[in-house]
């Protein structure tokens, strides 16, 4: 059985990604009890989830497609902080907490979501401890991730930023010969917004790797064409 946009449609104790991620790795009976006060929702590409401000109505967990988290600074500038994948819970700290959301998530694609309301999640987490230890976890990376992405932007330069992002968006991409191809269905002002940076220097810097024959980007192919070299940068 399919939802819209083609998306297939599975109960939490058959989903794939239960070995590795949050509510994924609970034990069967949490999953049962967590696949009853669920609600499956697919949204289309560039729809807002929630918003930076917002009071939490509950948690979203991310099951197929890929989201970005964004914050706005006090200039209007936009900062993606990283880009959730399938496993993901998304507005969980601001359910637990209470307090409004601290980021905006909105769809790159196609995304099916399982929603909880606050409501049925607390009381979720308070009779399953394995769901509750594991909320913590994915808090606490979630936490670190942040800090990582603030350092990180703080203390390297542009060229640095983006290719870091460029090196770990092709680990899952096709090598051959010792190039490395794969997707990367980013504009150029998204990638600006993942480094901190403006579109145009975003354009600038890629034309220059290319110049460098180090990297590529072509429509939505992104290829490396030295992955060495690429390394050395965020090194710089």
């Amino acid at each position: 059985m399919n939802s819209p946009y083609g998306l297939p449609v599975d109960k939490c104790l058959d989903c794939h990604l239960r070995p590795d991620n949050f509510f994924c790795a609970l034990s069967k009976e949490s999953l049962e009890v967590f696949n009853r006060i669920k609600h499956s929702v697919v949204y289309p590409e560039r729809a807002v989830i929630f918003v930076e401000g917002q009071t939490p109505r509950g948690i979203f967990m991310l099951c197929q497609g890929q989201a970005k988290l964004c914050t706005n600074g006090r200039d209007g500038k936009t900062l993606i902080l990283r880009i959730a994948k399938p496993g993901e819970a998304l507005g969980l700290n601001a359910t637990v907490s209470g307090r409004p959301h601290e980021v905006t998530v909105e769809t790159m694609q196609p995304c099916r979501l399982n929603f909880v309301s606050r409501e049925d999640f607390l009381p979720f987490l308070k009779n399953h401890s394995d769901a509750c230890l594991h909320a913590a976890e994915h808090m606490s990376r979630d936490y670190r991730n942040a800090c990582d992405v603030i350092r990180y932007v703080g203390s390297h330069t542009i060229s640095a930023r983006l290719a870091k992002f460029l090196l770990e968006s092709s680990a899952e991409g096709q090598i051959a010969d010792g190039v490395v191809r794969t997707k990367l269905t980013l504009t150029h002002e998204d990638l600006a917004q993942l480094v901190g940076t403006t579109r145009e220097t975003i354009t600038r810097t890629l034309a220059e790797f290319r110049k460098m024959q180090i990297v590529e980007l072509k429509g939505s192919t992104l290829t490396i064409r030295d992955k060495v070299a690429l390394g050395r940068l965020v090194a710089a």
